[in-house]
């Protein structure tokens, strides 16, 4: 009786992990349709990137902001869970937010057509922002304290400014193939450095 119990247990949990890791390969998906081909693109499109059906697709995300909101905050999560990461496994605090920064970016070039439809006036959105914020400006403020307190960079910028920054560097990359926003950001990332 005891291991029908314990077999009961597990199986649920089991159960709630495998429809984790489905969402997320659907997530992912949709990140890379969004990629290809924007947030505008067709649904059949993501399904066949997943391997699933439509029908799958609207179960989980019944409308195109349910998706693009989730998606978006998948995002958001692998960039914060990147943070502490790089920086347990990163040779310097400085090249752990260097690799960090990278990600960022990786983040912000690749969303095409999220920020306008961000722009809404979708409660949901603003509420996207603020998740934002409130997940990866902690993360940054720990990879530039502790390249601050290993003395490698300076000690005086907050991490909600070099977000900005950087988010400004970003802006039009995706449309004029005569800029590169991720130079002109390393130029940046070593000039904390430089700046000491």
């Amino acid at each position: 009786m005891n291991g029908s119990d314990e077999g009961a247990g597990r199986e649920p949990r089991a159960k709630r992990a495998d429809a984790r890791r489905n969402k997320e390969t659907l997530l992912d998906a949709a990140a890379a349709v969004f990629v290809a081909s924007g947030v505008e693109a067709p649904v059949r499109d993501i399904a066949a990137q997943a391997g699933v059906g439509m029908g799958t697709i609207y179960r989980h995300f019944p409308t195109r902001a349910d998706l693009i909101i989730a998606v978006y905050r998948h995002q958001i999560e692998a960039c914060a869970e990147a943070g502490p990461a790089l920086l347990a496994a990163g040779v310097t605090p400085h090249a752990a937010l260097g690799r960090w920064i990278d990600l960022f970016v990786d983040f912000l070039v690749t969303k095409h057509g999220l920020a306008a439809v961000l722009q809404s006036d979708d409660a949901g959105f603003d509420a996207l922002h603020a998740h934002f914020l409130d997940r990866l400006v902690p993360v940054c403020t720990r990879l530039l304290d502790a390249a601050a307190e290993a003395g490698e960079i300076r000690s005086d910028l907050k991490a909600y400014e070099l977000m900005r920054g950087v988010g400004n560097l970003c802006i039009g990359d995706d449309r004029d193939p005569h800029y590169d926003a991720r130079r002109l950001v390393g130029v940046l990332i070593a000039g904390l450095y430089e700046a000491r």
